[in-house]
């Protein structure tokens, strides 16, 4: 197994630290202190240099000023995003722009993908489901009325909604077939009703009354879905990985440098056994991500499915985040609860991805269905 990365994807993630050099995650009103929602919409100023950079059409075609790159170099630009808490949907609108040039038709594809490559077109994906628990297809039906789809359903927590121009909306057809519906904002029988993540951004409740979309805007093809939630599933975990790495360099500041008894915390056999137990999943966490982009880019096929790869790496980065960040706290004593200090909100950040990818046990028992469906031999 070689994990080396391309000169292509390198240069991705070099742009990346360049542009996200100048966020501070303190830009905005702390979720700790903010009753609501801490930002009406996404960074708009950060998300035109990402723009600028190409940074938003790394996954496109040439043919629509894109790259032409995979999963694995948007997985690195995403990796650098979260180390500065960046607030831009860079994920959702990537994945779901992917999904439209692998999947959609000709038309859509040429009509949508430069102009979200050029960052003037914003996507986000539904893909919680009604609940945050159950299938997010199963929570929206699609029956086929002449030249138009009918949408009636409910999506719980759709990311960057509000400043979105497009909600990918996955939908189940009376044949039991997964269909992608392109949703503008503010489309008739679409409404949204505002929640509040753990991190303190601004999510919607999608309800959707006898939607009418036109049979241009839905994709039909087999795999569509399946292909687009492990993408997102796999950007999580990257997400989980970037600022895992950032909460432990934090710690490993702070304990350097906060003395007792005359020496610096990071010497005490405690801390360090604390703080190397935490690398570890970090190690664990990025092997595992690595593996997962690369199945769903190269689509390689292997002793089980592309998904068990997935459920491996969200198990990793479920846990891993999770562990990372209450050490992290633990380690900085009552100064990691001081909200002029930016831990806390990658601890509120590390809840929300936690939340996304869903408990581990789920996706063990995810994993352990592949394994009986596939022996190996």
């Amino acid at each position: 197994m070689d994990f080396t990365f391309t000169e292509e994807q390198l240069a991705a993630a070099e742009a990346a630290q360049g542009v996200f050099a100048g966020v501070a995650p303190d830009t905005v009103p702390s979720p700790a202190l903010t009753t609501g929602a801490v930002a009406d919409d996404f960074d708009r100023t950060l998300w035109t240099r990402l723009a600028e950079a190409d940074l938003l059409s790394l996954l496109l075609d040439e043919e629509y000023g894109g790259a032409g790159l995979d999963p694995i170099a948007l997985c690195l630009v995403l990796r650098e995003s979260a180390k500065v808490l960046a607030r831009v949907p860079l994920l959702e609108s990537a994945a779901a722009a992917a999904a439209v040039q692998a999947y959609g038709g000709k038309e859509l594809a040429a009509g949508l993908l430069p102009r979200a490559g050029r960052g003037e077109l914003v996507l986000t994906v539904a893909a919680n489901g009604r609940t945050g628990h159950d299938p997010a297809e199963r929570a929206v039906t699609a029956r086929r009325d002449s030249d138009v789809w009918v949408l009636d359903g409910v999506q719980t927590g759709v990311p960057w909604a509000y400043g979105a121009d497009l909600v990918v909306v996955p939908a189940h057809t009376d044949a039991d077939r997964t269909v992608l519906a392109l949703v503008p904002r503010g489309h008739d029988g679409a409404v949204f009703a505002e929640q509040i993540s753990t991190n303190g951004e601004r999510l919607a409740e999608l309800r959707l009354e006898s939607a009418r979309i036109p049979v241009g805007d839905v994709i039909e093809a087999d795999g569509a879905w399946e292909w687009l939630r492990a993408l997102l599933a796999t950007g999580t975990c990257a997400l989980a990985l970037g600022l895992g790495e950032r909460v432990l360099g934090m710690t490993s500041e702070y304990t350097g440098k906060r003395e007792q008894f005359g020496h610096p915390i990071a010497t005490f056999q405690a801390v360090a056994v604390q703080a190397a137990d935490r690398y570890i999943d970090l190690r664990a966490m990025e092997a595992t991500l690595w593996q997962a982009a690369w199945r769903i880019g190269s689509g390689a096929p292997g002793p089980l499915p592309a998904s068990g790869d997935v459920a491996v790496a969200k198990i990793w980065a479920s846990e891993g985040v999770r562990r990372v960040v209450q050490t992290a706290q633990h380690l900085h004593g009552g100064f990691g609860a001081d909200t002029d200090y930016p831990l806390h909100r990658y601890h509120a950040w590390a809840k929300h991805l936690e939340l996304s990818l869903g408990p581990a046990a789920a996706h063990e028992e995810a994993l352990g269905d592949l394994l009986a469906a596939h022996p190996l031999s």
